[in-house]
């Protein structure tokens, strides 16, 4: 195997393993995106259902 491609393959593989970091990272930040998506339609409907219902401490006063 000539010189120069015994380098390019250190080169490929060094770089393969610090891109793996970068690809987790973008990976997490997805699922934590999606995560807050799904969560954001169940906070309004409680907001909506807490204004609707109105407060019970007025009620008894």
């Amino acid at each position: 195997m000539p010189k120069l491609n015994r380098i390019a393959l250190l080169v490929i593989v060094v770089f393969s393993f610090l891109a793996s970091g970068c690809v987790g990272t973008m990976i997490g930040a997805a699922t934590d995106v999606a995560v807050e998506t799904a969560k954001v339609p169940f906070k309004v409907g409680g907001a909506v259902a807490d204004v609707v219902k109105g407060d019970d401490d007025e009620d008894k006063d």
